[in-house]
This record gives structure tokens, C-alpha cells and sequence, in this order.
């Protein structure tokens, strides 16, 4: 790696130090690097420096090494300023070459460079840090910047459930009301139906692979291209795998393993042919990983979890609602929720209704009343008492991941305690019983038009001990200390 740092080291010192950076990043051959002060740079000593092939100068310093040696001189950049690639790095790291005195060799850049790295990584380092903590802040950075996106997508979810669920009940008729929720149908679906790809991309950012090639990962769980009559085959079952098996946090888990074997590819794939060769076989190694093992286990899980639910039901009462109340947002995030659709469906053609639909309904309830209290808690956190306010909304109407992967499961406990919230609302149902809704695709407080006969009053009751209890949890045992700090939006 000594000629990629002695690259990277060539050019800070031709750019004012990286402390002139605020920014680095790379695309197919050049390092883009954002200055603070773009005075301080000198392009002709620049163009100079061994390893540097050309120098574009147009909103960001686009400097030109090649592929291959792209990605490795930004991240040696990017080290040594102590943060990761694509994070603005802190204004105040300085080093004493920097101010003036420059080292004469190469070995006292690099003594520099470890320096002012360790210094800035010790810096920003959490006083807390575990593995739990580690995972939740890269939760955090892979979710919260798709939230305008959740919300927005979300509020199409609600308007377009409110409007089928009129033309259910039947106090809407026509050709144009069934046009018109299409369309908002398929402008809300480029979220929702696409949402691994864009959890792919966030995660290859936040693992440290490429981008474009994590969305590729994302996008393979969707299986597009599979055909009924020529499925791929669950190796754990021998059922054909679904679309999405594995949900989101299969995908995360995927890219992170694409970024082992990318980073580790980079290192032994010579730089004339590493854009190519790096690139196919991190896709290939993963994607056979991803369809072969990641998505069967998630089948695999979900076969038993299906017996269990089954069992659960069979107990029936507070305890099945109670259980099952808790544990479906959990389903939900591993993609496991794909099992239910049939059992809905089955239970309406024999009975006319599903039971299990209000149920499972309360985990929007739960979050609803968990995102109120970090209101409440956390109105100085002005970023945090944004988001909850543009997805509090849709959450009422049950689209629920505005709120799981903006808001609650990012900060780790309001999550469990949401959970528990909706527990207890599954419990109310349950304790009642036979409540069930005469359509799927609906949850939240528009399920109201779908409780069949007259027992809508038992589905709100439970409604609202889920958002009760999700208050109450959250608020006394769910708030992590550091969301209550303030913050500018």
C-alpha cells in the first residue's frame, strides 16, 4: 500500500494539508476532494506529484490517478483525516506541517499522517463503545437519509390504503377512483417496492464498498427475472425462494459481507484490472451467498416460525395477541411477514375475515406511541423531532417504516419498547377474540372501515392501549440519553 499513501500524501501536500479537506470521495478514476480554501491549493505542483495524471477544477478538485488506484488513494485520504469516506471531516484537524514547517521526506508525512489520524479517530470516538452501539450507528447512517423518502412514499401508502379501503366498504365507486389510486400506487412504489436497492447503496457508503455495487446486492433480493415455472430452490426446504426473503436486514448483512470481499479483492487484484476483475467477483461471490444461503436461512426461519404461529393461535387469548402483537415488527425487518399473506387470505375464504390482521396491525400502534414520547423527550434533538414529525402521520395510517428505520430502530431502545407497546395492544384483541377485517393491505386507525361485524370498537380500544403503551415504556425506560441532547436541524 506504500505507493497508494505516498500518492495520497503527495497530494495533500500540494492542497494545503488535510486540513484544507473537507470532503473526499472517488468515481471511476478520480479523487474528488472538497477544499475549505481553494486558494491554498497549488494545481502545478499538483500536477507534478508521481501518480497523478490530471487535475479538473470545477466545484470539487477532481484529481485524476486512474482506476484501480482511485478508490485506495481516496481511502488513504480519507484515513488519515480519522474519518470514513464521503463524511465531512472536522474542521480543526491540523497538523504542525501544515502551519508552515512541511516535513522534508516521506517518512515524516506518514509519522504525521498516523498522528493526526489517531488523534481525530480518538477524538470522535464514543466513551461506550460496543458492538450493539456500533450496529445501531450504522443503522442510523444507512436509514435516516432515506426518511424524506419514507415519508413521502408513505403518505402516498396511507392516501392510496384510505382510498381502497372506501372502495372496499364501497363508499367509493368507478373506473376513475381505481385509475386514479394506481397511479399514486405506482409513484409510492418506488420506495417501497425498491427499498433494498436503496438500503443496498446506503450500506456499501456506510461499509466502506462501492455504492452502485451494494444496490446491485439489494436489487438480487428481489429476484427479478425469477419465473413460477422455473423457481430457485430454497436448499433448507426445497421451496421456491420469495422475493425479499431476508427482508432489510438480509440486506445489510449481505453488503456487509460484499464489503469484506471488495476491500480484501482490492488489495490483491492488480490496479490495471481491479475495476474489473474487484468488481465481478465481489457481485458474483456475494450474490451466490445472497441467494444460496442469506435468503434460504431467512426461509428456513420463517417454516417454524409459520408452525409457531399456528400454535400460537391455537392457544388464543391475550397471550397469542400479546405474543404476536410484539413480535411482528421484527418479522417485518427479516422480510419473514411474506408468510402471513396466504394465511390472511386463506382465513377470509373460510371465514370471511382474518383474525390475525388487527393483531398484528398493533405494531404500527406500538411505534405511533413510542415516536410521541421521543417527542416529547427529545424536542431540543431538532433533526430527531423533524423526522418523527413527517412520519407520525403516515404511522397513524400504519405505514410503518418511517418510523421503524428513521426514527425508532436507529436508536435501539424505543424500538424493544415500541415492540412491547404493540404487544399489549395484541393482548386487548386477543383477550376479546374473533375480531377480525374482511380485506389484507390496510392497518393502522383506517382498518376501522374492515372490522367485521360491528366489533370496530374492540380493534380501537386495542389501538389505543398500543399507543399507551408505547408512550409509557418509551417515555420512562426507551429514551436513550444521547437523542435527548440538543441539536440544530
Amino acid at each position: 500500500m506504500a505507493k497508494e499513501k505516498d500518492l495520497a500524501l503527495g497530494i495533500l501536500d500540494t492542497i494545503g494539508g488535510i486540513e484544507n479537506v473537507e470532503l473526499v470521495t472517488h468515481c471511476m478514476t478520480r479523487v474528488r476532494l472538497t477544499l475549505r480554501d481553494e486558494e491554498a491549493a497549488d494545481i502545478d505542483r499538483l500536477k507534478k506529484v508521481p501518480g497523478v495524471m490530471g487535475v479538473v477544477v470545477e466545484s470539487t478538485l477532481q484529481v485524476v490517478v486512474g482506476p484501480g488506484l482511485v478508490g485506495k488513494v481516496a481511502k488513504e485520504i480519507a484515513d488519515i483525516s480519522g474519518v470514513e469516506m464521503g463524511e465531512i471531516i472536522p474542521a480543526d484537524v491540523s497538523a504542525p506541517a501544515m502551519d508552515g514547517a512541511r516535513p522534508d521526506n516521506k517518512s515524516d508525512n506518514k509519522e504525521e499522517a498516523a498522528r493526526i489520524a489517531a488523534k481525530n479517530k480518538e477524538k470522535y470516538k464514543q466513551r461506550n463503545n460496543t458492538p450493539i452501539k456500533n450496529f445501531l450507528k450504522s443503522i442510523s447512517h444507512i436509514f435516516i437519509p432515506l426518511a424524506p423518502a419514507f415519508v413521502a412514499a408513505g403518505l402516498l401508502a396511507g392516501i392510496t390504503s384510505v382510498i381502497a379501503n372506501f372502495i372496499t366498504s364501497g363508499h367509493l365507486a368507478g373506473d376513475s377512483w381505481q385509475q386514479f389510486n394506481l397511479i399514486l400506487n405506482v409513484i409510492k412504489n418506488g420506495i417501497f417496492s425498491y427499498m433494498a436497492i436503496f438500503v443496498g447503496i446506503n450500506s456499501a457508503r456506510e461499509f466502506g464498498a462501492s455504492p452502485s455495487l451494494g444496490g446491485v446486492i439489494g436489487g438480487a433480493t428481489l429476484l427479478t427475472g425469477m419465473k413460477p415455472e422455473l423457481p430457485i430452490v430454497n436448499l433448507f426446504t426445497g421451496d421456491p425462494l420469495i422475493a425479499g426473503q431476508g427482508g432489510i436486514i438480509g440486506v445489510v448483512l449481505a453488503v456487509w459481507i460484499l464489503s469484506i470481499i471488495e476491500k480484501r479483492l482490492h488489495k490483491i487484484i492488480p490496479n490495471s484490472i481491479d475495476l474489473i476483475v474487484t468488481s465481478f467477483l465481489s457481485v458474483l461471490i456475494t450474490g451466490l451467498l445472497t441467494i444460496f444461503l442469506i435468503m434460504p436461512f431467512a426461509g428456513f426461519v420463517a417454516s417454524y416460525l409459520l408452525t409457531a404461529v399456528n400454535w400460537i393461535l391455537s392457544v388464543g387469548g391475550a397471550l397469542s395477541g400479546f405474543v404476536l402483537g410484539g413480535i411482528w415488527l421484527v418479522m417485518v425487518m427479516l422480510g419473514l411477514h411474506h408468510i402471513m399473506t396466504p394465511i390472511h387470505i386463506e382465513l377470509i375464504n373460510q371465514t370471511g375475515m382474518t383474525v390475525l390482521l388487527p393483531i398484528l396491525a398493533m405494531a404500527g400502534a406500538g411505534q405511533v406511541g413510542a415516536a410521541l414520547a421521543l417527542w416529547v423527550r427529545c424536542y431540543k434533538n431538532k433533526p430527531l423531532a423533524n423526522i418523527i414529525k413527517g412520519a407520525l402521520p403516515v404511522g397513524v395510517m400504519g405505514i410503518g417504516e418511517p418510523l421503524i428505520y428513521g426514527v425508532t430502530l436507529p436508536l435501539g431502545k424505543p424500538f424493544v419498547t415500541a415492540c412491547l407497546g404493540a404487544a399489549f395492544g395484541g393482548a386487548v384483541i386477543g383477550y376479546f377474540g374473533n375480531v377480525g377485517a374482511i380485506a389484507i393491505g390496510a392497518t393502522g386507525i383506517e382498518m376501522l372501515l374492515l372490522i367485521a361485524d360491528g366489533k370496530w370498537w374492540i380493534y380501537l380500544l386495542g389501538l389505543i392501549t398500543a399507543y399507551l403503551f408505547g408512550f409509557l415504556l418509551t417515555y420512562f425506560f426507551g429514551v436513550p440519553k444521547e437523542a435527548r441532547q440538543p441539536k440544530e436541524a
